[in-house]
């Protein structure tokens, strides 16, 4: 009996220290973690630890995610649990200053309408028309919004980065300021405004570019001279963009703001087709279209050739040819599309699809410069380099197409460089004689402290609409219809440099979908060990049934005539192809097994390892633990 009391007390004990295990795990070990994941999936980057960590004012966020869409396709159900589960990441590192609500909204339901209030997409599920909604809403104190319509699985290796950015954009409500520095009538052209006044059939000649108007949505813009001598310091992101012939004093401007930690995007051109298209003072198309910043280049390790012009025969505009060629269209191959040299793994180029550039350069590494040099856009495999002169002045593309030789594999078009960089200059440079520094000028700094973010774009007409919108009249109503990413692709290289170190720094994390490596190669494997047999088989089986048919219907050697009587050999010969059939038809259902043989047997073996290894081992712990505590007993009997 006092064993029996012995043994409950024990079990009593046994339970309490477990509850008592996990109410400790639950209070201290709750942000313990360990992400055994290939990518790192579930491990938050340094940046979003310095965002979310360095919050000052409390954000909501509010995930609407229509249960009804994850039990009708579980891939949705799957992302959403991690959806969810790194918000619960953001919430503990945030201080207590990330709140979560979690909402199920169900059709006609208060919760549904919330949702339709914040902007959220709606996608109906089924026939009935019922609507599921997987997005987020988040705001700060201020009640401004940011939002994430629908969570699209596509856009999961990025699930981190646009989670910061939406977080930082609301602990930042001012607009961040954007000096832009150019020689091109970006803002519009007003000579050609009143001459397109005077003759309607011009359309929009002298508008403001779409691309700068997108800008201006998001940012608050000042404009910077090209004799600029130093940098407003409330510019965050500067951007040169075909802006040429700059002095030392000018130069020295942009290089103590990137030496200051000012983000900087450098649009640069061999030869740029808008400033070519743009007329002088007189009337007259410029001489000089190139732009180029080779003493700060040459300072940071980077290379820029403005004699040559990167041609592509992968995505050549087609282009009207010369009046004396006979073909009335030939591939321009100085224009192109890039496709397949987008970098997709950079958040600002992940979702673009298309960019066109027009007479580019091409950019580099200097070799041993000590900066990161990542490509965003490249040309393909089937390009070449020609000399700028071709371009320049009445180009004849169907003479440069005949003349073209691709050659040097894929050449880099734009690029963020990354690094610490050293100033171009000793000091000041001198000024022109009559000029004077401003009041306040700043003191000299010889390098940056932290790592340098620039992007280097080495064509200047991405930004010009005819490479990118086509802008359409729509009942009174002037509409752009892009046809390339040009535009996004500017607006989110300026919103990653923008949102600083913290957003440049998140890169794609891969999807939390993992295929069955092991299972995939055992199915290649045995497809490939018995395709030859099951092709055979087939074969054969085909030439039997043939066979066969022939003498069902009488034609044979005695020709189509015979009359289709069957003989006593014919008929044997029939039961003998049949019971041929009949094998043949076997030995290619086994092949079929065997095909699935090799994974049948690894399910077996897993569900075995589940269902009885599990148990196994524990139930073996639990007898050694036994037999060692009966020792300890005897011994301490004895």
């Amino acid at each position: 009996m006092r064993r029996t009391w012995s043994s409950i007390v024990a079990v009593l004990a046994v339970a309490a220290i477990l509850i008592g295990i996990n109410m400790l795990a639950e209070t201290r070990l709750a942000d313990l973690q360990i992400d055994l994941t290939a990518r790192h999936l579930y491990t938050l980057s340094s940046g979003t630890r310095s965002v979310v960590g360095g919050l000052k004012e409390p954000i909501t966020l509010r995930l609407y995610y229509s249960r009804a869409l994850g039990s009708r396709i579980p891939a949705y159900g799957a992302y959403a649990d991690r959806v969810s589960e790194m918000l619960r990441q953001y919430a503990r590192i945030s201080n207590g200053r990330v709140k979560l609500e979690f909402y199920d909204p169900e059709p006609f339901s208060d919760t549904e309408d919330r949702a339709m209030a914040y902007g959220l997409q709606g996608v109906p599920i089924d026939q009935s028309g019922e609507q599921v909604y997987f997005g987020l809403a988040a705001t700060n104190l201020l009640d401004d919004e940011r939002t994430v319509a629908f969570f699209q699985p596509e856009r999961e290796p990025f699930l981190e980065y646009d989670l910061t950015r939406l977080i930082y954009e609301l602990s930042n409500p001012t607009r961040p300021v954007l000096g832009v520095m150019s020689s091109l009538p970006l803002d519009g052209d007003p000579r050609m405004m009143m001459m397109a006044r005077n003759n309607a059939s011009m359309g929009g000649p002298g508008a403001p570019y779409v691309s700068m108007l997108q800008l201006r949505q998001s940012y608050t813009v000042k404009t910077v001279a090209t004799d600029a001598q130093a940098i407003d310091p409330d510019v965050q992101v500067l951007l040169v963009a075909q802006a040429q012939n700059l002095s030392d004093p000018t130069l020295y401007a942009i290089d103590q703001f990137v030496m200051r930690g000012g983000r900087l995007m450098a649009m640069v051109d061999p030869a740029s087709e808008a400033e070519a298209a743009t007329p002088t003072q007189n009337g007259t198309p410029p001489t000089d279209t190139a732009s180029n910043l080779k003493k700060l280049f040459d300072a940071w390790g980077i290379t820029f050739d403005p004699t040559m012009v990167v041609g592509d025969l992968k995505g050549a505009w087609r282009v009207r040819a010369s009046a004396t060629d006979r073909v009335q269209a030939v591939d321009y191959v100085a224009w192109f599309n890039i496709r397949d040299g987008i970098n997709h793994d950079d958040p600002a180029t992940a979702d673009l699809t298309q960019v066109t550039v027009a007479s580019a350069g091409a950019i580099g590494k200097a070799a041993d410069a000590p900066i990161e040099f990542t490509p965003l856009l490249s040309s393909s495999a089937q390009s070449g380099l020609l000399a700028v002169e071709k371009v320049k002045t009445m180009p004849d593309p169907g003479r440069i197409l005949a003349d073209f030789k691709p050659e040097g594999g894929p050449r880099v078009i734009a690029a963020r460089v990354r690094g610490g960089l050293k100033s171009a200059f000793a000091g000041p440079p001198d000024l022109p004689q009559g000029q004077q520094r401003p009041d306040g000028f700043p003191a000299h700094i010889a390098a940056t402290e932290q790592p340098a973010n620039l992007v280097v774009v080495g064509d200047t007409d991405i930004l010009a609409d005819r490479y990118w919108v086509r802008v359409q009249d729509f009942f009174g109503q002037q509409q752009a219809a892009p046809f390339s990413d040009n535009g996004p692709f500017v607006a989110n290289l300026v919103g990653t440099l923008a949102g600083g170190d913290a957003l440049i720094g998140l890169r794609s994390r891969g999807t939390s979908q993992r295929p069955f490596d092991v299972v995939d190669n055992m199915q290649k494997s045995a497809e490939a060990q018995f395709r030859q047999t099951q092709q055979t088989l087939q074969a054969h089986l085909d030439d039997v049934q043939k066979q066969l048919t022939q003498l069902r219907t009488g034609r044979g050697e005695a020709g189509a005539n015979a009359q289709a009587v069957i003989t006593p050999e014919q008929r044997q010969s029939i039961d003998d192809l049949r019971r041929d059939i009949a094998a043949t038809r076997n030995k290619l259902r086994l092949v079929q097994l065997d095909l699935r043989r090799d994974i049948s047997r690894l399910e077996t073996t897993l569900r075995l390892a589940d269902i009885l290894l599990v148990p196994a081992v524990l139930t073996l712990l639990a007898l050694l633990l036994g037999i060692a505590r009966r020792r300890r007993r005897a011994r301490a009997r004895a």
